[in-house]
């Protein structure tokens, strides 16, 4: 079977369908991935064949233009709301009707049996619909928006699909996959096949230090690489200082070479490292603040540690809201409360203290353990291609 992997340029939209392109690999499938110059070095750092489609495209100028300085997007927007949704709908949806004849002419010549795609890249039902081919959507994990993008899409892309012969308007994927374990499930969204999450955060030297627990509590700051960039500055000196205030737990905080200087003073117990792939060191991690992206989040939750979410987009603040919900980490939704030391402070505490959280983050890997793995949903996909 010869598999074709579509994605938006955000490389963090991309690596949910990792494991899946690994399992299909294994499973003795051609896979190829095809995108724009944004998540072409995730896709080969990954080992996966990939063919460079159109410009890079430079997500982050969607969001950078609006923001005054040392200002991030949760003091000027908040969290999501339905007209934040519907905007961001038009962006992407309009982004997959420039890019779908591009990867049209890419599928006729590499002839994939099947399309995948995550959930922003509706391209792939263009492709899909045109070519009388299976599509699969992959969320990335928590997902409050892509089922109200729908109407959007289908009102957008109508004209392209007629001009393509596709009847009935833009096609529904075949099967939607869903990495989110069941406690994370948002309410009203369209249920979909569940595949197990197995961590991607991309390669990279774990320092020594990290591999083995140390005498006292450890907890890892992972913000991401855009959340500094986007204003995030005076936040991550606040969280510095809150660790300053806890002179018995030993912090590592992930930051990016040109923000070092920036930083301010750094206590004796924070450790300042590059951007570094989670999973090679989370387990021997006793909590984590994160900014709740989807893969963090999911990659977090699957080694069973609380952790703290200071959300700063769309989809992490219901991704925080539900991992609170399931005792399994806490959420500081608000910009108030993440900029001041003294509640972060206090909410880390919390997480290494309280074994009611201890224990449900525990219980949220046990879950996502029981989930079928991205081997198992390879057979069922199999079976979609032969029953298509």
């Amino acid at each position: 079977m010869r598999v074709l992997i579509l994605s938006s340029p955000e490389s963090t939209h991309f690596t949910c369908m990792v494991p899946l392109a690994w399992a299909l690999r294994g499973a003795g499938h051609e896979v190829l991935v095809a995108g724009q110059p944004d998540i072409i070095p995730m896709a080969r750092s990954a080992g996966l064949n990939t063919v460079s489609v159109g410009r890079q495209f430079f997500g982050k100028d969607l969001l950078t233009p609006p923001l005054p300085p040392d200002k991030r997007p949760i003091e000027i927007v908040g969290p999501l709301t339905p007209k934040m949704t519907m905007i961001g709908s038009r962006v992407w949806v309009l982004h997959s009707r420039y890019m779908a004849p591009r990867y049209l002419e890419v599928a006729r010549q590499f002839k994939p049996d099947l399309v995948i795609s995550e959930i922003f890249d509706w391209a792939a039902c263009i492709v899909g619909g045109a070519l009388r081919i299976p599509v699969v959507s992959h969320r990335w994990g928590v997902d409050p928006m892509s089922h109200l993008m729908r109407a959007t899409a289908e009102d957008l892309l109508r004209g392209a699909c007629e001009r393509l012969g596709i009847e009935g308007g833009l096609p529904k994927p075949d099967l939607l996959l869903d990495p989110a374990p069941p406690e994370l499930l948002v309410a009203g969204a369209p249920a979909g096949a569940p595949i197990r999450h197995i961590p991607f955060n991309g390669t990279g030297a774990v320092p020594d230090r990290l591999r083995e627990r140390g005498d006292r509590p450890r907890v890892c700051v992972s913000m991401g690489r855009q959340t500094i960039a986007l204003g995030g500055l005076p936040m991550f000196r606040g969280i510095i200082q809150a660790f300053g205030d806890l002179p018995h737990t030993d912090a590592v905080m992930t930051v990016q070479q040109e923000f070092l200087d920036q930083l301010g003073t750094i206590p004796a117990n924070v450790t300042i490292i590059p951007p570094t792939p989670l999973n090679g060191f989370i387990d021997t991690t006793d909590a984590v603040v994160t900014h709740g992206g989807a893969n963090t989040l999911l990659t977090v939750a699957s080694f069973g540690v609380p952790q703290l979410i200071l959300p700063q987009l769309v989809d992490q603040f219901e991704g925080g809201d539900l991992l609170t919900a399931a005792d399994a980490g806490l959420s500081l939704r608000t910009a108030d409360a993440q900029n001041d030391p003294a509640q972060v402070a206090a909410a880390v505490s919390s997480l290494l203290a309280d074994e009611r959280i201890t224990k449900g983050a525990a219980s949220l890997a046990e879950s996502m353990a029981a989930m079928p793995s991205p081997a198992a949903v390879v057979r069922d996909l199999e079976n979609l291609r032969c029953a298509y």
